[in-house]
């Protein structure tokens, strides 16, 4: 058997529209969230899923409490954290993007590497497929958890999963499948 997964960005956040890298600082959602929200409900049925996890930073529990609510229980688990950034937390983009594209298993300043998240999401992988095989789960996380799926499941590297980002393109959509065997 397997377990589906299908992964939700969390909705806009102002550090996002200031091109901002929160990490693990907390951004507040922007105004966007509440059309994003409203989309996700008509594009998507949300009662297909057996439950939502979602990181323990509040842009993500905001995020899934406001798609999922009442619909299917909600689970946070803080491995589906962002990155640690730590001293870049809440650093402009500019700078913080380059350095996760030339360093994956390089940690930030006093923060963690890609591959520290990619541990982390591989534990919580292995708890998914202990726990809900056969299952549909949804997940609202963030940028590198999804970067570390993308190396796990897809089994692509680190550069071609940046590559291929959906943000560079600007090509969001409802939702993104992952099946884990």
């Amino acid at each position: 058997m397997s377990v589906k997964i299908t992964y939700f960005a969390h909705w806009t956040t102002v550090d996002n529209e200031k091109h901002i890298s929160s990490g693990w600082s907390d951004a507040p959602l922007s105004d966007l969230w509440i059309q994003q929200s409203k989309d996700l409900q008509k594009q998507i049925n949300l009662a297909d899923f057996a439950v939502v996890f979602c990181s323990d930073a509040q842009r993500s529990v905001h995020s899934a409490t406001l798609a999922f609510e009442n619909i299917v229980p909600m689970i946070q688990d803080p491995r589906l954290r962002e990155c640690n950034y730590w001293t870049l937390n809440g650093t402009s983009s500019d700078i913080v993007e380059p350095l996760q594209e030339a360093n994956f298993d390089t940690k930030f300043p006093e923060g963690e590497s890609y591959e520290d998240v990619k541990a982390r999401i591989a534990d919580f992988l292995d708890y998914i497929k202990k726990n809900y095989d056969g299952k549909h789960i949804a997940i609202v996380w963030h940028k590198a958890p999804q970067f570390a799926i993308e190396v796990l499941v897809h089994k692509k590297s680190w550069e071609q999963a940046l590559a291929e980002d959906w943000r560079k393109k600007k090509a969001w959509q409802p939702g993104w499948e992952y099946i884990l065997e």
